[in-house]
């Protein structure tokens, strides 16, 4: 059933007030041609259901053609309105009511934003698109202010595209209370990433740049070797030295080099976000 709002009937109460609210809250609005507050009141829940797309279903019941089934739920006065939830009611109120109130009673049994955006990220990395899922877990992550549970989706998320420093920043956040099997799991997935992300390539390059600071073909060699092992904010750090010294270094290669590594974070991975700003500065 995907609709968000329907007509209750007798034929149809089984499957609208008992099967439907098994799978999201329902909202039965109870009224009648005759009631003046009714007329009020319909078209803000209406407008609330449209609104929340399908997280309830709201259920109006004419208490009139409807007497037996409106007498089944304890209707004494209209409207009336109840939340039912796995076939019982658990809130509700008699008479018209303001939006406000009405929005803060439906926001005690709605998913909040963040566990919507988990579940779309949780389908998207089933279906493989992790690049999809990434900004949506961050959105996740920062409006839940930080919950625990999403963050180690995160984290697992960032694991799978090679991004370890990142993973280890947000897995370095989880509380003691919080770092159950699943995070020590990620503990160790994040101990085999960093010792696999320092190639001998990268190694020697390291050398090579620690013994000569100012040379700068090598920083731009292992940028780019710490680019292909998705060692974004190091490769952006490296880059950004060239740029300080020479914006113009190997024929403008180091400068679209970093603009690429950003472009790839995508719009509003935090690190792209301080790189992006960093090279603003350096050029105005």
């Amino acid at each position: 059933m995907e609709e968000y709002i329907v007509d209750v009937t007798a034929q149809n109460a089984q499957q609208v007030l008992i099967e439907e609210s098994m799978k999201r809250p329902v909202v039965v609005d109870v009224w009648a041609d005759w009631c003046e507050p009714c007329k009020q009141l319909m078209p803000v829940l209406e407008k609330l259901a449209n609104e929340y797309a399908g997280q309830f279903l709201l259920a109006k019941l004419n208490a009139d053609t409807e007497q037996a089934l409106a007498g089944q739920l304890g209707v004494r006065s209209l409207p009336t309105v109840m939340v039912l939830k796995e076939g019982q009611p658990v809130d509700g109120f008699a008479g018209a009511q303001p939006e406000q109130q009405i929005r803060e009673m439906l926001d005690k049994y709605l998913p909040k934003p963040w566990d919507i955006k988990l579940q779309q990220a949780q389908q998207m990395v089933a279906d493989g698109q992790l690049d999809e899922a990434l900004p949506i877990l961050r959105q996740a992550y920062s409006e839940s202010d930080e919950r625990a549970d999403i963050a180690k989706q995160y984290a697992a998320v960032l694991l799978e595209k090679n991004r370890a420093k990142d993973a280890e920043e947000i897995l370095g956040k989880i509380l003691m209370a919080d770092q159950d099997a699943d995070y020590q799991q990620l503990m160790a997935q994040l101990e085999l990433k960093l010792q696999a992300a320092d190639s001998p390539e990268i190694r020697a390059l390291q050398d090579a740049v620690t013994a000569n600071p100012g040379d700068y073909e090598s920083t731009y060699k292992l940028a780019v070797q710490l680019t292909q092992s998705e060692r974004h904010e190091e490769a952006l750090e490296m880059l950004l030295n060239i740029l300080r010294s020479d914006m113009g270094f190997a024929d403008g290669a180091a400068k679209q080099a970093y603009l690429d590594i950003v472009k790839a974070l995508g719009a509003g991975d935090p690190v792209a976000t301080r790189y992006q700003r960093k090279l603003m500065t350096l050029m105005f």
